[in-house]
Formats: C-alpha cells, structure tokens, sequence
C-alpha cells in the first residue's frame, strides 16, 4: 500500500511513518522546510520505501504534483498550525493551513481519484470553552479560538465532501497526545525540557499559564494506531480519539517534577502574558466508539506517558550538554 502523509515532520508524523514502514507499506511525507528532524532522519536511514517531498501544504499545485507522483492509496492530513495561543495572533496563517488545506486535498482527490481514502487530524477545542463532559461524536461543536473554529471547519468540510461526493473520508476528534518529540513550543515539552535543565542547574524558574484547566492526555503513538484503523473499516466514520481521564496542567506539572524528586512550587511560576484569552475548562473525550468499533484502546496511561517525556528530555539535555563541552575543548 501506498501512502502519503503531510505534516511528516511532527510528532505524529514520525509514529505514523514509523507504524506504516514496520507494516511494509511505502510512504511519502511532506516536509514544511528541508530541515529533517533527527529522528525521522534516522527513519529514512534504515528504510528505501520512505521518501520525504518539501513544499507548502497551502500551495494546491504542490498538493496535486505529490498526490501525482506518489498515487497513494491513502493521505493523512496531519500538517496544522497547532497552537492555539498563535491562532489569535496569526488566525489567517492559522486557517490557510488547517482549513484550507485540507479542503484543497478534498478536492484534489475528488478531480484525481475518488478512490483514495483521506484522514483529517481535528482536535478536541472544537468544543469550545464549557462543553458537557465528557465529549462524544455527538456533542455540539462550540470553537472558542480562531484555530478551534479552523479545526472545526475542516472537519466539516470532510464530513460534506463524504456526504456529497462519496468520499472515504474522516476524521479523528483528537484529544492531547504528547511524546518524547514534543518540542518547548508545546506546553508538555516545555514543561519536561525544563526540569532537565533544573536538575543540570542551566535553569532556576518555570513560567507557565493557567494551572487549573484540564486536559485528556494521552501518547502520540498510540493515537497514530487508531488513526491507520479508521481508514481500514468498511465505511468511513468519524471517531473521538481520547484516553477518558482527565487531568489539570499543574497535575501534569506536579507528576512531572514530582517523578524526578523535586517540589514544583518551588521553580513553577504563572505569568499573566502566558494566559489564553479564551480556553477550555475541561477537555474530556468518550472512545467508546473508538472502542467498540476500531478495537482501539491507548497502553500508555498518564504516569507512564509523563515519565517517558521526562527520561528522553534528560537525556537530550545531556547528550546537549555533552556535545557543547566536547565542541568546546
């Protein structure tokens, strides 16, 4: 099998590359710039059925050209401006390559080849700030944020195109899934790349936003399970991706700190400028369908998800450490 995936270069990217190559299958990723990062790197390296395009998912004649060349018999939208804070500061970048995009896609493959079957990435602030908890397939859409309501549209779009043309076409309400690849823009990565660099003494304080919104994590490895498994069913359907536990940011931080013996309270600080101007309160996603239907349940709970990021951030954080003393001497 043949498949393309934008948004190669992200956390999800590389586990849903990574699962596709161990099943054999060929794959073409799409990168945003030149720069590979290192472990999708180290991917390529020790696979010839992983070839990696650079161009602009916003460009629809780069979207045709790579859906020409590389005749997939599915496409993974995972390319996204993902953060929230940004979208109010860059909403039209923000709704060029979440809505737009995809809608592109959409319609390539409608004029290509109406067989190809499609996955969009949404995401769980389609909600909006206050929703019934927990969240289903069914729970009104609610978007507080103007990368919500790019979120929202596309999934829309999916579900219209599926609709009107008889598209293969779905998409997964995704809730927080985090990695060893999440970077600091992320509030995850942040938070763990720090207490790396506390415990090496390079940093003394942590500065975040609101501790007390609550949030359904789960492992990005995981997620890419259920997302290859809805577009192996019989017909296309739209699922909630979601552990089903919730927990607030400073629980995530207190695991956090608390696994590698430190108190937060002591390097943890709020600030002001780091506060949302609209944010959901509690995020909490029923898999039930997911569940029932996909055979699909995440392995890694939150404790063993925390300790995983903070092993492999202090171990990046010395082999970081180690590479600049080396450089130096």
């Amino acid at each position: 099998m043949r498949v393309l995936v934008t948004g190669i270069g992200g956390q999800d990217g590389f586990y849903l590359a990574q699962q596709m190559l161990h099943q054999g299958h060929d794959v073409t990723g799409i990168l945003r710039t030149r720069a590979v990062p290192l472990a999708l790197s180290e991917l390529q390296t020790h696979s010839s059925q992983l070839q990696l395009l650079t161009g602009d998912v916003t460009d629809r004649d780069f979207l045709r050209s790579a859906i020409v060349a590389s005749a997939p018999d599915q496409i993974y939208n995972l390319a996204a401006q993902s953060h929230v804070g940004e979208s109010f500061t860059s909403p039209v970048p923000t709704f060029e390559v979440n809505t737009l995009a995809p809608l592109y896609l959409l319609e390539l493959i409608r004029q290509i080849d109406p067989h190809i079957r499609f996955f969009q990435a949404c995401s769980a602030e389609v909600f909006g700030e206050n929703p019934p908890a927990p969240q289903t397939e069914t729970t009104p859409f609610a978007p507080a944020s103007p990368y919500a309501v790019s979120k929202a549209s596309a999934f829309w779009l999916v579900e219209s195109y599926r609709r009107s043309y008889g598209l293969f076409a779905c998409s997964a309400i995704l809730y927080n899934h985090e990695s060893p690849l999440r970077d600091e823009s992320f509030l995850s990565g942040k938070v763990v790349h720090a207490i790396a660099r506390i415990l090496q003494g390079r940093q003394q304080t942590l500065a975040l936003g609101n501790l007390d919104v609550q949030r359904d994590w789960g492992f990005a490895g995981d997620y890419v399970e259920a997302m290859a498994l809805m577009l192996e069913q019989e017909q296309p359907t739209d699922y909630v991706i979601a552990s089903g536990q919730t927990y607030s940011v400073g629980e995530f931080v207190e695991a956090a700190f608390g696994y590698v013996g430190l108190d937060w309270r002591q390097y943890v600080v709020v600030d002001a400028k780091l506060l949302r101007p609209a944010d959901a309160q509690l995020l909490r996603g029923d898999a039930g369908r997911a569940r029932r239907q996909l055979g699909w349940q995440p392995r890694l709970d939150f404790q063993m998800l925390v300790e995983l990021m903070v092993d492999a951030a202090i171990k990046q954080s010395k082999q970081t450490a180690l590479s600049a003393a080396l450089g130096e001497s």
